[in-house]
């Protein structure tokens, strides 16, 4: 690994991606070569896949040891946990953004760019939206739309938030966002795991932005979807409205003003939700690898 971490990161959970995940971070490296040209980490976090994902990604990390990390857990336990696992080792290196993204292609790595630059351009998160305009999905039965579309309505509706894709996995956050919204408490497994942290940021003040992308189906391997990951998020939603969570926010350093490391809250509209970007802009063991350093 380089000498410096202190670069953008973005963690990608693998479990039986052998299909996909070559190509995703390749296509990913592309991207963030240009947007962010004082370096990057991939970090590929892999659930023991028996299907090699995990070989295959340490291959890539040691082609390219400055670019690509691979996190290997001893058994798959949920797409929260694999995010939890990964944000720690990106925080632990110095962080100094977080991005999260399927590995299936599902999510355009060409839009790794306008979070980057949503972020930069002074939001604390940047989700990847398909309900502004602008995004969209494609290849999706009728079904499937209305199930996503109730999804996010549901959670925004039960929640008071202003953000339309409360459901969607493709998002970068400030390192510092991170840090605050204690992650070591947050205990949702599934996809109600991307609602509750943009709840969590919303409810400590920080700036949320929604930026449009497209999201398309995956053409290989298998989705993890499932209804009991479904029925947790209808569980967990309400039972985030009834809590009384917090974040405990650092006292910022003498002198430091509202630019520090603690919510701008004074500049949030109305402190429940997204505002719209400009479209042109765990207790299991785990092992750690990027060959060659």
């Amino acid at each position: 690994m380089a000498a410096s971490s202190h670069v953008p990161w973005v963690v990608i959970p693998t479990f039986n991606e052998a299909e996909n995940v070559t190509r995703v971070v390749g296509l990913a490296q592309e991207v963030l070569r240009e947007a962010a040209p004082e370096g990057f980490r991939i970090l590929v976090v892999d659930d023991r896949s028996p299907d090699g994902t995990g070989e295959l990604a340490d291959r890539l990390a040691a082609e390219h040891p400055d670019e690509v990390v691979v996190l290997h857990r001893e058994r798959p336990t949920g797409l929260g946990p694999a995010y939890l696992a990964g944000f720690d080792v990106a925080l632990s290196a110095g962080a100094t953004h977080v991005m999260e993204m399927d590995a299936d292609l599902s999510h355009d790595p060409r839009d790794l760019a306008k979070l980057l630059g949503a972020v930069r351009d002074g939001a604390d998160v940047a989700l990847g939206s398909r309900y502004v305009p602008g995004g969209g999905v494609s290849d999706w039965g009728l079904v499937r739309r209305i199930i996503s579309r109730g999804g996010s309505w549901y959670a925004r509706r039960t929640l008071g938030l202003k953000v339309r894709d409360l459901t969607g996995g493709f998002k970068c956050f400030r390192a510092d966002v991170l840090r605050t919204i204690e992650l070591s408490t947050v205990r949702s497994v599934g996809y109600a795991f991307q609602v509750e942290l943009t709840w969590r940021a919303v409810r400590s003040g920080y700036r949320v932005v929604e930026v449009p992308i497209v999201f398309r189906d995956r053409t290989a391997g298998t989705s993890k979807m499932n209804w009991r990951i479904a029925r947790e998020a209808v569980v967990l939603v309400p039972a985030l409205r009834r809590s009384r969570w917090r974040a405990t926010l650092p006292t910022p350093p003498a002198g430091e003003g509202a630019g520090g490391a603690i919510p701008r809250a004074a500049e949030r509209a109305g402190g429940t939700g997204a505002v719209p970007a400009d479209p042109s802009t765990s207790g299991e063991s785990s092992s750690v690898r990027s060959p060659g350093r």
